[in-house]
């Protein structure tokens, strides 16, 4: 099945104004991740989540106006069901303790309403330290891995400019944790491990649809004078545009159902695949292959590409 039949986009000609998007959305997140900073989930900045469940409906608005005359900082989320809340706070007390605080609190403001503490989770300030450096590690070791494939697949400039292209990604979507952090009380969107796995699957994803470009591009390549390159990549990303259209709107279908009925506790990893894929996709054609060309470009070198044809 194709959406798009015999297109021919002229990609190699526009990649500037490319970069340029590129290159704002990157400011635009690293700015905000210097002057705001994210919004971490208890896995990585330690303390206690708290699972309420109420006996009736109840407003958000209302738990959070008991919790907060507590004491305790945090945030408040809806889980689930409309009288279910997850309470993520910064207390590094017993948890006895933190139960008495709440229930307390609750049966002096909310009498009409009986409640139940479901669970509390704690994660110590080392633990947390702990799960962010492996979690970091995870990221890095990864990248590596890719950088080693599609090296020994391709070569050495094909694997830097995929790399390349699997930062832009992680980073846009990280400015984009950044500046949306704490905004949305039905999207916290907090950096802990489930967002990391959201990462991990963004690099994977990017990578896959970028070597389908480069797949095509191999092909085509071999032989080929330099002179030439430019037709041969924009044919390339042409002929491989319907493919990565179908599949990337394949999955950012499932990927919105997700988001919109899995509820709160899975929202921030949806989220965060969701844009990921759309800006991995984006990437593939738009940052990872022109950056490539203007390589091979800059060098005036050929192309030497190892293996066969794709699959």
């Amino acid at each position: 099945m194709r959406i798009f039949h015999k297109t021919s986009f002229d990609f190699i000609k526009y990649r500037k104004i490319s970069y340029a998007i590129s290159v704002f959305l990157l400011l635009i997140g690293i700015g905000s991740l210097f002057v705001k900073g994210l919004n971490y989930g208890i896995d990585f900045r330690g303390g206690s989540e708290v699972l309420i469940r109420f006996e009736k409906n109840i407003d958000v608005a209302a738990v959070r106006s008991v919790l907060d005359n507590t004491g305790m900082s945090g945030t408040l989320k809806q889980y689930g069901l409309d009288r279910s809340f997850l309470f993520s706070t910064a207390f590094n007390g017993q948890t006895n303790e933190l139960k008495s605080l709440i229930s307390n609190s609750l049966n002096d403001r909310l009498k009409g309403n009986p409640h139940e503490i479901v669970r509390i989770d704690a994660v110590g300030p080392s633990i947390a330290s702990d799960l962010k450096w492996s979690a970091l590690k995870a990221l890095l070791a990864a990248l590596l891995a890719i950088l080693l494939y599609v090296g020994i697949r391709f070569e050495i400039k094909f694997a830097t400019a995929g790399v390349v292209a699997i930062f832009h990604d992680i980073f846009v979507v990280l400015g984009l944790f950044s500046l949306l952090g704490g905004v949305f009380d039905f999207m916290p969107l907090e950096l802990d491990q489930s967002i990391i796995a959201a990462f991990l699957t963004i690099a994977g994803y990017s990578i896959t649809d970028t070597v389908v470009v480069y797949d095509r591009i191999r092909e085509r390549i071999r032989g080929q004078k330099p002179a030439d390159y430019e037709r041969i990549f924009n044919e390339s990303m042409n002929q491989t545009l319907s493919r990565t259209i179908i599949t990337s709107g394949t999955l950012l279908i499932s990927v919105l159902v997700l988001f919109v009925f899995a509820g709160p506790a899975i929202r921030g990893f949806a989220f965060a695949v969701f844009m990921g894929v759309f800006i991995g996709t984006y990437s593939s054609i738009f940052v990872a292959a022109p950056i490539v060309y203007d390589w091979l470009k800059l060098t005036k070198s050929s192309v030497k590409l190892r293996g066969g044809s794709a699959s």
